[in-house]
C-alpha cells in the first residue's frame, strides 16, 4: 500500500508552522490535546481518538527523528492492535510562506478493519492539515 501524502502551503513563516506542530499548547488548537509533547528523539506520547463505532482508541507514538524547523517523524500505533506506522512532517520555505508535506506510511501493517482503512486516514489528515492547521497558522 502506498503511504498517504498530503502537501499544503501556508502563508506563515516556517517558525510559526514548526511551533504549531511541536508545541503542545499550539497543537491542542488544531491537532489533539496532548498531556505532554517534546520534539526530542525518544519522547513517547499518547492521545485518544474516536473509532468509527464511537469507541475510544488509544494512540501510542514515539518521536524517532527531529531536524528543527525542517522535519519531525514519529511512530503511530494503537493500543491493543498489531501494526506500526510512521508520520513524517517536512517543512520547506516557499516564498514568504511554508510548504508542509505530511507522509503517513505503514498503514498496511494495521489489521484490515474499517478504522484502519486508508480513506479514514486521508479524511482525518485532510481535515487536520488542509483545514485546521491552515486556519491556526494563517492570520
Amino acid at each position: 500500500m502506498q503511504p498517504f501524502i498530503i502537501e499544503r502551503t501556508y502563508h506563515a513563516p516556517i517558525e510559526k508552522v514548526w511551533k504549531a506542530i511541536t508545541d503542545k499548547d499550539d497543537m491542542k488548537q488544531w491537532y489533539f490535546d496532548l498531556t505532554e509533547f517534546k520534539p526530542v528523539v525518544g519522547f513517547a506520547f499518547e492521545f485518544y481518538g474516536k473509532g468509527s463505532t464511537g469507541q475510544t482508541m488509544k494512540h501510542l507514538c514515539e518521536i524517532i527523528e527531529v531536524q528543527s524547523q525542517r522535519k519531525l517523524v514519529y511512530t503511530w500505533k494503537y493500543e491493543g492492535y498489531p501494526g506500526i506506522s510512521y508520520v513524517t512532517f517536512e517543512l520547506f520555505p516557499d516564498g514568504d510562506g511554508t510548504r508542509l508535506k505530511l507522509t503517513h506510511s505503514g498503514l498496511e501493517t494495521f489489521p484490515p478493519l474499517a478504522d484502519f482503512a486508508k480513506e479514514n486516514f486521508a479524511e482525518g489528515w485532510t481535515s487536520l492539515i488542509g483545514s485546521l492547521l491552515k486556519k491556526f497558522v494563517e492570520p
